[in-house]
């Protein structure tokens, strides 16, 4: 995988594919309902209507381009079940307060519910990869300008799973 390549469970590409074509077609087919509609009322200087239509029209168009991206880097793939944590891979890790979290590292196009997030760009992330079971991470976070180093164990890994 190259650094622009997101990682896609199939079913996550499956769901920004479908949500790309739903945005293409009706989303921009009711876009310019709403603009005809605001057009119809007359000056475009003070229509809040129009400004409306435009600034979601602007946000769709965003949000197209930014599927196109995602959807034209993906590599789509089960994840690896090497035992080492991956891109796709759900790991438990105990905090230095005994709490238990589960956490999949994945792009943040792979939300899952019952899952924290933990992207492989984010300090979280870059530590978990390659750690396996038994393990223990530190990594840095910037928090109210200072950095602060948290510590984790590795509980468990396995591949994230539809």
């Amino acid at each position: 995988m190259t650094e622009q390549s997101t990682w896609l469970t199939p079913a996550a590409f499956d769901k920004l594919t479908a949500e790309l074509e739903e945005l293409k077609t009706e989303g921009r087919r009711l876009i310019e309902i709403r603009l005809a509609e605001a057009r119809a009322h007359g000056d475009l200087r003070e229509n809040g209507d129009y400004d409306s239509a435009k600034n979601d029209q602007g946000m769709m168009e965003a949000r197209i381009r930014q599927l196109d991206s995602i959807l034209a880097h993906a590599v789509v793939r089960e994840a690896a079940d090497d035992g080492k944590v991956a891109e796709g891979s759900v790991v438990t890790v105990v905090d230095s307060d005994g709490d238990v979290m589960e956490y999949l590292v994945a792009d943040q196009a792979n939300k899952q519910p019952g899952y924290l997030l933990a992207s492989k760009e984010s300090p979280l992330g870059k530590a978990l990869l390659g750690a396996a079971p038994g393990d223990t991470v530190t990594y840095d976070v910037e928090v109210a300008g200072k950095t602060k180093t948290f510590s984790i164990s590795i509980k468990e890994v396995r591949p994230f799973r539809d």
